[in-house]
């Protein structure tokens, strides 16, 4: 069954003068590194992918990035906020592979304020490492010597050896958690773990490869992945959106295609065990029965596997509890079938905001500025629910929830600005709910290996 949808497309001309979307103000823009690693896989960079969470992120007083410098290293990188310098270390890691899936990325776990760093993998083994306790907060010498030996388990949990897109999660009651795929591309399982009193425990996969797609052309698929736009927490209930990428490549018309198809929803109540659709049915236990691509409800956008859908945008939850994803592709009036998903991304593609409401429906609305990009965007809500998405090369559109989010308008212009900046970027989020301004981590643009800066732009919203 798939849920009701409304789909707008309004010209930004056609809205009524009433409505003001919100503006953002440049505040700084800080020189990370002037030699970061630089190179481009699979349409990106290894300092900046949409998937990290996070690469840069605030916890309580202070703001933390990561990224490889030129000769790959780690770099870890600390700030007092609200403008304080940055001070560095380098962990004792180097980046394995040139693939831009081996991102860092940070997470703290509040119990203890341990600093919590996973990295290096793409369907292969995973480094890690923590720090000592109280380093989060107590401003200690910022020295790799704090940090405990690189390790390829999750603490004392072996979670295997083909692990991609880890995340850290901090759930209500302020536990770590940690996301993350095992397999690989089109046949693999989402994953959860937990930190709970300085261990951490296997809660286990939550959406499996299981089942059989039959798409419009009458291929079938007999597995795949979900990649999801996020896993959220607010008002106690965790959120989760994403698309389904299928095994079987003929589900796409077009070999040079992408056969990620429709977006899916589920919520949870109990941190990630237990699943229910938007219609609030239950609809999968963690580990033994995983939700998988024939679970019932799960659907609330469809879309066939012609339309170069991306997969691992961006999402957030409103202060109702609703949420709020950005979905990209090619939509149909320029073609019924991406036959070069980078070629004709670049070329037609555009964002969408897909939002649900409190009666169940799910509304997606056109954001009337091209990608220009094969790459994701980022969206954050202000504490008035305004909306701010940051497409690729730093352009900031933003949207007002008076206007029911449909007043979108170019609030800043990377491109225009002269930030020279790599295609997608990866955002701060603690930092918006803590404080109301908007990090954005992105690289310079480079060509061939030639390190190129890492970046860290700041803007307040004025909603």
């Amino acid at each position: 069954m798939l849920l009701p949808i409304i789909i707008f497309w309004l010209s930004a001309s056609l809205l009524p003068s009433c409505f003001a979307a919100p503006s953002v103000s440049l505040i700084s823009n800080s020189l990370l590194d002037p030699d970061g690693i630089f190179f481009v896989s699979f349409d990106g960079v290894v300092n900046v992918n949409s998937f990290q969470l996070s690469a840069v992120l605030t916890h309580t007083d202070y703001q933390y990035a990561a990224w490889y410098t030129s000769s790959g290293t780690v770099v870890l990188a600390r700030r007092l906020l609200p403008a304080g310098g940055w001070s560095t270390l380098q962990l004792p890691h180097k980046l394995s592979t040139s693939d831009s899936h081996n991102v860092i990325v940070l997470g703290v776990s509040p119990a203890d304020d341990k600093i919590h760093v996973a990295m290096d993998c793409h369907s292969s083994t995973m480094f890690y490492t923590s720090s000592e306790a109280g380093l989060a907060t107590n401003g200690a010498s910022w020295v790799a010597s704090r940090f405990g030996a690189i390790t390829t388990t999750l603490g004392t949990l072996n979670i295997g050896t083909t692990i991609t897109y880890p995340q850290f999660v901090v759930t209500p009651d302020n536990l770590l958690q940690f996301v993350y795929r095992t397999g690989v591309s089109g046949n693999g399982a989402t994953q959860l773990a937990e930190y709970n009193d300085g261990v951490w425990t296997n809660v286990g996969s939550w959406a499996s490869a299981s089942g059989t797609y039959t798409s419009p052309n009458g291929v079938t698929s007999s597995a795949r992945n979900l990649y999801i736009h996020g896993f959220t927490y607010r008002l106690n209930r965790l959120h989760v959106t994403g698309t389904w990428r299928e095994q079987a490549g003929g589900v796409s018309c077009s070999s040079g295609g992408l056969t990620n198809h429709d977006t899916t929803y589920f919520y949870s109540d109990d941190k990630g065990r237990t699943w229910h659709n938007s219609a609030g049915t239950s609809v999968g236990t963690s580990v033994s029965s995983p939700m998988n691509v024939n679970t019932a409800g799960i659907i609330v956008d469809q879309l066939d596997a012609d339309h170069g859908l991306m997969n691992q945008e961006s999402q957030v939850v409103d202060s109702s509890g609703q949420i709020h994803a950005i979905i990209s592709y090619v939509p149909g009036r320029f073609t019924q079938c991406v036959t070069n998903y980078e070629v004709d991304r670049i070329a037609h593609g555009f964002a969408f905001h897909l939002y649900r409401s409190s009666n169940g429906t799910f509304t997606k609305f056109e954001i009337p500025f091209p990608i220009n990009a094969v790459g994701r965007s980022q969206i954050v809500l202000d504490s008035e629910d305004n909306a701010y998405v940051v497409l690729p090369f730093v352009r900031i559109v933003t949207a007002s929830k008076s206007s029911g989010w449909t007043d979108w308008t170019l609030a800043f212009d990377g491109v225009a600005a002269g930030l020279n900046a790599f295609g997608e970027v990866t955002v701060d989020r603690a930092r918006v709910i803590s404080s109301g301004v908007l990090s954005v981590l992105y690289q310079v643009t480079s060509t061939g290996t030639t390190p190129s800066a890492v970046q860290l732009i700041d803007f307040g919203l004025n909603g």
